[in-house]
């Protein structure tokens, strides 16, 4: 299969593959959720999210 290139197209993608060892990963996830950054980052996301919570409208009310 021949092909050409220009300097129009953009050259092709190379796809690899990676390998992980299934034990090291979850050894490594183990030591994760035992550190206590991995709780803070949990606390981090709860957080934030209420940061971003839509909140109830209030009404003020009208002085007469």
């Amino acid at each position: 299969m021949s092909t050409t290139t220009t300097s129009s197209s953009p050259s092709p993608s190379v796809i690899t593959e990676v390998r992980y060892s299934l034990p090291e990963m979850l050894k490594e996830l183990q030591i994760e959720r035992a550190a206590s950054s991995f709780s803070m980052e949990k606390l981090d996301q709860l957080e934030i999210g209420k940061l971003f919570k839509t909140k109830a409208s209030r009404r003020v009310k009208s002085k007469k």
